[in-house]
């Protein structure tokens, strides 16, 4: 799948109602051989900068497991592999950052939305589906450059 098909996948999917996270989960998980409905579930409680305590944004935590997915060590005795995921994770915070400014939740809302737009549930057009296009965007490439 091309890259902006797959930004289209998981914005698709977040625009379904889909959280962040489970949205980008979702649009990596078949790549892995990961069932969608694990996906679903492990995903499901991170949205909201991790079950709305608007802490690490949802879509990166998304991210973050799609890397694990990719890059994650399976032996606890391996710790080259576990810190070159790490070190993944970190790339994709800091490209995020980049971006946007910040990678929290709470940051991202206050930057770019008013608490009325987020009590009335605007904020998902407004940013947080931008935030899911630039992460998927992200992995995408990070994924095929390996």
């Amino acid at each position: 799948m091309s890259k902006q098909k797959t930004i289209n996948k998981a914005m698709s999917l977040f625009d379904e109602g889909y959280a962040c996270s489970q949205a980008i989960l979702l649009t990596f998980c078949n790549r892995f051989g990961m069932d969608q409905e694990n996906a679903k579930r492990i995903a499901s409680t991170f949205g909201g900068g991790m079950g709305r305590l608007r802490e690490k944004c949802g879509a990166v935590t998304g991210g973050f497991m799609v890397l694990g997915l990719a890059y994650g060590n399976t032996s606890p005795q391996d710790m080259k592999t576990k810190l070159h995921a790490y070190r993944k994770v970190r790339e994709l915070d800091r490209k995020i950052k980049t971006i946007h400014g910040t990678s929290t939740c709470a940051e991202l809302l206050e930057k770019h939305v008013t608490e009325s737009e987020v009590t009335e549930r605007k904020h998902h057009k407004i940013i947080c589906c931008k935030v899911v296009g630039d992460v998927t965007g992200l992995l995408y490439d990070m994924l095929d450059n390996e």
